[in-house]
């Protein structure tokens, strides 16, 4: 992938990044896009066994609640899409319950963050359960979509025209995500969105750059920015290999 594709990170945290890729077609762009939501396979809780719930709410409120509470998703081959790890929680109140409170009888499998709030229990009230977690795809449920926010835009180039006439006042162009500038990359949250910001005076014209696009993916924990990408990647190209199978048959 390397020698055909060139990728650059512009901003890079675990669960959050932008970067740039060079050389794909927007159909690429989309199919990673949407591998990114749909199939990647995420850990999530779907089955809920309640030994006591004495909280204000229903146990199926209860339950949609733990199933969406990120869970860390092992390394690809440690789990297959049929095998399950159980979570238990046990608070009393007066206290709240939290994501924290979830224990895992599997080192790899566990909350993603430790303080996604389940229940506000008052004195006397207690949560008890058991829960089973799954490997599963996004394209089946929304809660095993690892990829929370992902979108991407054309990267853009900016040319200086000219300098504005002088009695000309300059009215604000807005434009969102990454610029190239002289070959650099640019956020344009270095200048608030506004190129009148960036170039005081002068008229600039933007354009998109072929085939270059910029990504913002976000994730929800289940693994870091990399692993979803990577993944991503592999899903689009065991399908590609799956097409040719078929096609030779």
């Amino acid at each position: 992938m390397s020698e055909e594709y060139d990728v650059e990170f512009v901003e890079r945290e675990d669960r959050e990044a932008r970067f740039l890729v060079r050389g794909v077609t927007p159909a690429f762009a989309n199919g990673i896009r949407r591998a990114m939501v749909a199939d990647v396979p995420t850990m999530a809780i779907d089955t809920v066994r309640f030994i006591e719930n004495s909280s204000v709410m229903f146990d199926e409120q209860i339950a949609l609640r733990l199933g969406l509470v990120p869970l860390t998703t092992p390394p690809e081959g440690e789990f297959v899409e049929d095998d399950t790890v159980t979570l238990s929680i046990d608070v009393e109140g007066p206290d709240t319950a939290y994501s924290g409170d979830l224990v895992s009888n599997d080192e790899l499998v566990q909350p993603a963050d430790e303080n996604v709030p389940i229940i506000d229990l008052k004195d006397g009230q207690r949560l008890e359960a058991e829960a089973d977690a799954v490997i599963e795809r996004g394209k089946n449920h929304a809660k095993h979509q690892g990829g929370v926010g992902v979108g991407y835009r054309h990267l853009q180039r900016v040319e200086v025209v000219d300098d504005l006439p002088e009695f000309e006042e300059q009215e604000s162009q807005i434009v969102r995500g990454v610029i190239e500038e002289d070959g650099e990359l640019v956020s344009t949250t270095e200048f608030d969105h506004d190129l009148s910001k960036r170039y005081p005076g002068k008229e600039v014209r933007l354009e998109d750059v072929p085939n270059a696009f910029v990504f913002h993916v976000e994730t929800d924990g289940s693994f870091t920015i990399e692993e979803l990408v990577t993944r991503a990647a592999d899903t689009i190209e065991a399908r590609a290999t799956e097409l040719e199978d078929a096609v030779q048959l």
